[in-house]
């Protein structure tokens, strides 16, 4: 049965945040469990990356009668892999079809990124969307696209065709300023150009718990400062939202509104909480605003429907979140080279983990192969 609408996540909607779900697998999708987390826990879109992929390729043997096809047809390990991949994102989009029809593509989106191995190429980033986008050919699909400074290019030139982006590995109040910018920029060439933005939607997706990580291990080395533990994250993300709502208002934007264009929403990702000693739904219950989107792990939306406690706290204690970064700048904590190296340690995680999954689907292979 449907949850009662009266329901954390559901309260969570109806306060305008989105929920999409950061798992997907082909079990789940065939098996009905991606569609019991729509119907039981207001999930209205998942998305993906090679690490869910490696988790779900290599466990148990849902992927096996395709990948003896693909045996037989002389495939590698990673073009099977984007065949597997591209599959399910494609059934995926058709699962969450009637929700982007329902809201009028507002939401029931699934994200499938680009090769990370390509986060410095921005034209190979470019190509590799525009591909992934016939390749799928859904009206629901996100492909995602790292923000480096390559990628901005390659984010711009996708929305100026027309696709719809999510933006992934944001850490960083400049980078995310310059994402915005990019989003803009593309809407505008666009409509310069005759096209129509109403079925652009991207999102400007914030990796959250990783920078608590990163910022506290260097309170912790400093010494001295364990009120500013565990601060920097949500006030780094109440100072992106005061961003995000600044941007998409005032005459440019208004002129793209004009013509049908959507804004892009903010997303917060690794919303799941890596320190024990903070809540468990720490980064959901801070992070909820209006036209935000948070894409979370099974247990932590588990957790949230069991006791969670909705309230846009988004919006508030904005001169609060300010004075956090004076404050861990006065200890000694540089919050710019803690965004870059969040990010480059981000690529470089995805990249690996690409590379595991491949290496794992090579040695499925062999598993698979006649004698």
């Amino acid at each position: 049965m449907p949850a009662d609408p009266l329901q954390p996540l559901q309260r969570l909607s109806a306060l305008g945040q989105s929920v999409w779900v950061d798992f997907l697998s082909r079990e789940s999708i065939r098996g009905g469990h991606l569609q019991k987390l729509i119907d039981d826990f207001a999930v209205v879109g998942a998305t993906s990356n090679p690490s869910i992929f490696e988790k779900a390729m290599t466990a148990g043997d849902a992927y096996d009668e395709q990948l003896a096809e693909l045996i037989a047809s002389g495939a590698d390990a990673e073009a099977a892999f984007w065949a597997l991949a591209e599959q399910d994102i494609r059934e995926a989009c058709d699962v969450f079809r009637p929700t982007y029809d329902a809201g009028n593509g507002r939401d029931g989106y699934v994200s499938i990124e680009v090769d990370p191995r390509l986060a410095y190429d921005s034209l190979r980033t470019f190509r590799e969307a525009m591909r992934l986008h016939e390749s799928v050919d859904r009206p629901n699909l996100m492909v995602k696209i790292p923000a480096t400074k390559p990628g901005l290019g390659a984010i711009e030139d996708a929305i100026a065709k027309g696709r719809s982006i999510n933006i992934t590995l944001i850490f960083s109040l400049r980078r995310y300023a310059e994402v915005a910018e990019s989003y803009i920029r593309g809407l505008e060439r666009l409509v310069a150009e005759g096209g129509d933005p109403r079925p652009v939607a991207s999102v400007a997706s914030f990796f959250v718990s990783r920078i608590d990580t990163e910022a506290d291990k260097r309170l912790e080395a400093i010494g001295g400062h364990d009120d500013l533990l565990g601060k920097l994250a949500i006030a780094n993300a109440k100072l992106a939202y005061k961003h995000y709502q600044e941007a998409f208002s005032g005459p440019r934007w208004d002129f793209l509104a004009g013509k049908g264009a959507t804004p892009q929403r903010v997303l917060w990702a690794s919303t799941s909480t890596k320190n024990p000693a903070y809540p468990d739904v720490i980064y959901i219950e801070e992070l909820l605003g209006p036209d935000t989107v948070n894409t979370v792990p099974e247990d932590t939306i588990k957790a949230y429907q069991d006791h969670g406690e909705p309230e846009p706290r988004l919006v508030q204690g904005i001169e609060e979140a300010e004075r956090v970064f004076e404050l861990l700048e006065a200890a000694g904590v540089d919050y710019v080279d803690v965004t870059e190296t969040l990010e480059r340690e981000g690529v470089d995680k995805f990249s690996q983990a690409f590379a595991e999954l491949t290496d794992s689907l090579a040695q499925k292979y062999a598993t698979l192969t006649p004698a």
